[in-house]
């Protein structure tokens, strides 16, 4: 997935990064929108109702992108502001940052398909190297919007997954839940970071789902 930010090539990784801007600015906006719509006027207040991707982003989230090829963007949101049950509302929430991701990749699979089906349907007139950013750039949208949806839906606090789970348990389950938020920080380095240096990592599974998407969104016929 980060293979080319392991062995730098200038192309992929300018993608990578235009694409991930993208990609967590629209995440965020998903969860920042819905939010909006369900009384919560949190992310209003903090500029956040507007599809200009900078307002989305943390700078520090995107400086350890750039440096580790791994960054973060954060909405600020007001649970208990938010109409209805404040669980399930908090879910409706979580779940709209990765059904962006989802939107995302489909817009990025459509011109993928047509590039693929014939390569040249929209790159045939370009200077070669922007029909290989082109290329690249739209094979990474789809990909790394793919995976950040199963990134996103682990159930780990602070990712969705999290608020996810905890809107669909029942209560008694959601409030023994409530009971891992103190040590959310310590649970995500440990399954992110230390686990998979003992061979326990929830990396492949991930890959796998993005490959599985990939293939539907771009490479499956009906026919």
């Amino acid at each position: 997935m980060l293979y080319f930010l392991q062995n730098f090539e200038i192309i992929p990784f300018i993608a990578f990064l235009v694409v991930a801007v993208l990609a967590f600015a629209y995440h965020e906006f998903g969860h920042a929108i819905v939010a909006d719509r369900l009384g919560d006027m949190t992310p209003r207040r903090y500029g956040r109702i507007t599809l200009n991707p900078f307002p989305h982003l943390s700078l520090m989230g995107m400086v350890m992108l750039v440096i580790f090829g791994f960054g973060w963007a954060v909405t600020p949101i007001n649970p208990s502001q938010l109409r209805g049950n404040p669980r399930t509302s908090h879910a409706v929430v979580a779940i709209a940052g990765p059904a962006s991701n989802f939107i995302m990749a489909v817009l990025f699979a459509i011109p993928l398909r047509l590039t693929l089906g014939g390569y040249g349907i929209l790159i045939s007139d370009m200077p070669s190297w922007l029909a290989q950013f082109l290329f690249v750039f739209l094979n990474i949208g789809v990909r790394l919007n793919l995976f950040l949806i199963a990134f996103n839906l682990l159930p780990i606090p602070p990712l969705d997954g999290f608020w996810v789970l905890r809107g669909i348990l029942p209560v008694d389950l959601a409030y023994r839940l409530d009971g891992l938020r103190q040590y959310g920080t310590m649970i995500f380095i440990v399954v992110i970071f230390l686990l998979p240096y003992i061979g326990i990592s929830v990396f492949p599974a991930m890959n796998e789902f993005a490959t599985v998407m990939y293939n539907l969104l771009v490479n499956w016929s009906p026919l």
